[in-house]
Order: C-alpha cells, then sequence, then structure tokens
C-alpha cells in the first residue's frame, strides 16, 4: 500500500497520478487523501487535522484491502513529500519505506525505526531549489544513518513519469 500526499494547492486527484499507470503491475494498493486546508498541517503548526484523517482512510483501507503491514508506503510530491518525509520518519516502525518527490522540509515529531528512503529533485526545480531542499535532505538523512536513493533528474517541479518508475523499481528491488 502507497499512502500519497499531493502538494500545496493539489488535490489527491492530482497527488494519485505518477502511480497510476504503474500501480496494477506493481500490485499496489493506492491511497490519496486530501489535506483538510490548502496544504498540510504541519507546514502551520503541529500535527493535527490531517493525521486524525489519514488515520481514518487508514482504517477504511485496512477494513476493505488485505495490506501486508511489513510492505507500508508513504509517498508525497513537494510539500506532500516534506510531510511524507516527517511521518514517515515519525512513524518509521509503521512505514517500511518513503518516497520523497521534491521535498524541502523535515519536521518528524519522533524518531521511529530506520524506514528506506527514495528522494528525487529536479535540477531546474524553481519552486524549491534542489541544492537547499533535495540534496541537503538526502545528505541530512544519510549522515543520520538511513538508506537514502537520492535521484536527480534534469527537469522543474515535477514528478516525470521515469522518476515514477523509479521509484515503482526500488519499492520492488529492496522488497521489505
Amino acid at each position: 500500500m502507497v499512502l500519497m500526499l499531493h502538494g500545496a494547492g493539489q488535490s489527491a486527484e492530482i497527488g494519485i497520478r505518477p502511480f497510476l499507470p504503474l500501480a496494477d503491475a506493481a500490485g499496489l494498493v493506492l491511497v490519496a487523501p486530501d489535506s483538510r486546508g490548502t496544504t498540510w498541517d504541519f507546514l502551520y503548526g503541529p500535527y493535527g487535522a490531517d493525521v486524525a484523517f489519514i488515520d481514518r482512510a487508514l482504517a477504511r483501507v485496512y477494513e476493505r484491502c488485505a495490506i501486508d503491514p511489513a510492505r507500508l508506503i508513504i509517498e508525497g510530491f513537494s510539500d506532500g513529500a516534506s510531510y511524507a518525509l516527517s511521518l514517515g520518519i515519525t512513524n518509521g516502525d509503521l512505514f517500511s519505506r518513503i518516497i520523497a518527490f521534491s521535498p524541502c522540509i523535515l519536521a518528524p515529531a519522533a524518531n521511529m525505526g530506520r524506514p528506506r528512503i527514495f528522494i528525487s529533485h529536479g535540477v531546474n526545480d524553481r519552486i524549491l531549489p534542489i541544492d537547499g531542499c533535495g540534496r541537503r535532505l538526502a545528505a541530512q538523512l544519510t549522515n543520520a544513518g538511513y538508506d537514502v536513493s537520492f535521484r536527480e533528474f534534469t527537469g522543474p517541479h515535477a514528478v516525470p513519469p521515469d522518476i515514477a518508475r523509479a521509484a515503482v523499481e526500488w519499492i520492488e528491488a529492496k522488497g521489505t
């Protein structure tokens, strides 16, 4: 299962797009909630309404689908990537892997477990520049002992199809 978190000002419908054409072949259940505001709550204060909503969404998925708890993945783009990194590290005993497309902020409430991390970032990103965001976070997390796979690509603030495919291949290659 992949919990997919959209970017600021976007929606779940947009956030789920990178993996939609890849999910069936990879055997992925995609869960894409909307943030309660224009972006995820941790950017404005403590975790709150968004985490509660995500918890309810996950409970409904568990009621309807057979989910392997050892293969839970959290993914996001932009603000959603920052939220995925932060929630994923906070709940590293729940999420075995984190995928962060163009993240910039890391604000975990705690450090639990050691999830594996995939980060991608465009070298031509003018919204969240790669040096102060993706490269900095990849180095910070690697130095903290996390298993980080960092992929740079020539392009802007986006999730190109080949990078989404590389993330799914990374999921499949890493196993549990």
